[in-house]
């Protein structure tokens, strides 16, 4: 099943580096948040990936050309620029990496991703988010809802949209749907390439088409009452970073 990433937003404003990156390049314990990501998909055996590239999307490139070569000891003949691997280290991932446009959307972007969506369901998840959740039962949820879009859940952390969910466990719109535990969107989401058909449009996939397939009651949600973090500011930078290097990190679902 592909795995669509969103990485294509404007310049990060929480990197430390003066030259300007895309935030799913933002780095946790050295390692871009796409990586990150990555390997918790890749834990639940999700390994075919397509990044939606935009802002700089060259250094997402670049890096992805070059990740086997970050992750090994090299010698480099500088009179012959021969490059030696030493203890090759990498992963099993097929990488994809597509430039959406600068200033698209996220619908705009899932739209882009078409042409390289085969199979009836994909995942699509945002570049700057790190979770816990369990990919896994996403997709058997997904699955067993057989909604076009099925999206992930979790507390809000006070400064998201608390959504209405209904018993049936679908998202509601206007006054419809529980409101006694506030639960917000976790910026992951299983497609069925029917949402192509509503993909016409140049808007975000939450202020837009959420509502429009809502009213429909095509919407399934999955609660994660678990760790959702999404990296807006340098204070989830750093606490990110605590967590991490206090090997206690939430996200870090795979073993290594």
């Amino acid at each position: 099943m592909k795995v669509v990433i969103l990485a294509g937003g404007s310049q990060s404003t929480i990197s430390d580096s003066r030259e300007g990156i895309p935030k799913p390049m933002v780095e946790i314990g050295e390692k871009p948040l796409l990586w990150h990501i990555m390997k918790q998909y890749s834990h639940y055996g999700f390994e075919d990936f397509l990044v939606c590239g935009g802002y700089k999307v060259n250094t997402i490139k670049d890096y992805f050309r070059d990740f086997y070569i970050y992750q090994s000891d090299i010698t480099v003949n500088l009179q012959t620029n021969e490059v030696q691997i030493h203890k090759k280290v990498t992963e099993n991932w097929n990488v994809t990496v597509a430039d959406t446009g600068v200033f698209a959307s996220t619908g705009q972007r899932v739209s882009r991703a078409q042409k390289y969506v085969k199979d009836d369901l994909f995942i699509v998840t945002y570049g700057d988010c790190l979770s816990s959740i369990n990919i896994a039962k996403l997709v058997e949820v997904a699955r067993k809802q057989d909604k076009v879009i099925t999206m992930a859940v979790a507390p809000t952390t006070g400064r998201n949209v608390a959504l209405r969910i209904g018993d049936d466990g679908l998202l509601k719109n206007g006054n419809d749907g529980d409101m006694v535990q506030a639960w917000t969107n976790a910026c992951t989401y299983v497609f069925k390439s029917e949402v192509f058909r509503y993909l016409n449009g140049n808007y975000e996939l939450d202020k837009r088409l959420l509502p429009i397939l809502s009213e429909k009651n095509q919407v399934a949600v999955y609660k994660h009452d678990g760790f959702w973090s999404p990296v807006e500011t340098m204070r989830d930078k750093v606490d990110l970073e605590n967590r991490w290097n206090a090997g206690i990190a939430p996200w870090k679902v795979w073993n290594e």
